[in-house]
């Protein structure tokens, strides 16, 4: 029955954990480059409350565009321009950079945080959950400090 328990709260770690890298790596593969898509720099011309756009301008070829938006809370205020690569959506950017990658890893952050929980209490691997939970902690302190 012990080996069951254990066994369960495993997999909902791993599950928790997997979910976590699968939402952080839909930004994070453009945020790091390793996706081959457009860069360029985006001047904030607006924010609303969840997206703010402007007009992109392209590194080397590319073509611009009148507005790309990019989520509020990874955007400087009105005015500044900020590096980013674009999605396949082509309307849609994502800040690259330190500040831009740190923050595509939040949701992982948060999955190692919620994982620590199960391994500390329910698997009694206490040395690990504090790995865990430190690393997620360091990542989420990490993106606010660089944005």
């Amino acid at each position: 029955m012990l080996l069951v328990r254990n066994g369960l709260l495993a997999l909902v770690a791993l599950v928790l954990l997997v979910a976590g890298g699968w939402t952080s790596w839909g930004s994070a593969r453009y945020a790091m480059g390793v996706s081959g898509r457009e860069h360029g720099t985006v001047k904030i011309a607006s924010c609303d409350e969840e997206r703010c756009a402007g007009p992109f301008t392209p590194e080397g070829k590319g073509r611009p565009r009148d507005q790309v938006s990019l989520t509020e809370a990874a955007s400087p205020d009105a005015g500044e321009r900020v590096t980013v690569a674009l999605r396949p959506e082509g309307d849609r950017a994502v800040r690259t950079g330190a500040a831009g990658v740190l923050y595509a890893w939040v949701p992982f952050a948060g999955a190692l945080l919620l994982a620590s929980l199960v391994v500390a209490g329910g698997l009694r691997w206490r040395r690990t959950a504090w790995g865990m939970g430190l690393t997620g902690a360091a990542l989420l302190v990490g993106a606010w400090v660089a944005l």
